[in-house]
């Protein structure tokens, strides 16, 4: 699956809207959130029907889907709450005491995912290193636009916090 039209997960988008109202649904849905919970690749993922339930929803809009949204909805059954503001590699370099959340080698590995399906655990990961309070907006953005663009953000937002003096 590729895609030839991207969506906008910016805020006031109607995409972001349905993306966030999909979330919230998936919350009051364990069964579900739990099946793609369970996905350890991205390709079971494509086999859930919350994934479709999703699809479906943004079908309405008129967009064209591929890896990319199976990533976002896969990963945003791990995200328990949605702190809003920060971006995930921000929150990852933020320091907790001396250290980042993340640990520099293990964040350059992540940049060295080359596309959804070998950027998926890892991200699970650092889902679960954030105790699953990440922003659900800079996740479903960075993910869906996951490409040389979105790794220079992610590592500008991450050594923003992470520099020794």
């Amino acid at each position: 699956m590729s895609e030839t039209r991207g969506m906008n997960f910016g805020p006031d988008t109607p995409e972001w809207a349905i993306f966030r109202e999909w979330w919230k649904w998936l919350q009051v849905h364990p069964g579900d959130r739990a099946e793609l919970r369970r996905c350890q690749r991205l390709e079971e993922v494509l086999l859930c029907p919350a994934y479709y339930n999703l699809r479906n929803r943004l079908a309405r809009v008129g967009k064209v889907y591929g890896t990319g949204l199976a990533a976002v909805a896969g990963l945003a059954a791990h995200v328990k709450e949605d702190s809003g503001g920060e971006s995930l590699a921000r929150q990852l370099g933020m320091q907790e005491g001396d250290k980042p959340r993340m640990s520099g080698l293990r964040f350059r590995r992540l940049l060295q995912a080359r596309n959804h399906p070998s950027l998926y655990v890892p991200l699970i990961r650092a889902i679960r290193l954030l105790d699953r309070r990440v922003s659900l907006q800079g996740l479903a953005r960075g993910v869906y636009w996951w490409n040389d663009g979105t790794k220079r953000r992610w590592a500008e937002d991450y050594y923003a916090f992470n520099t020794k003096d």
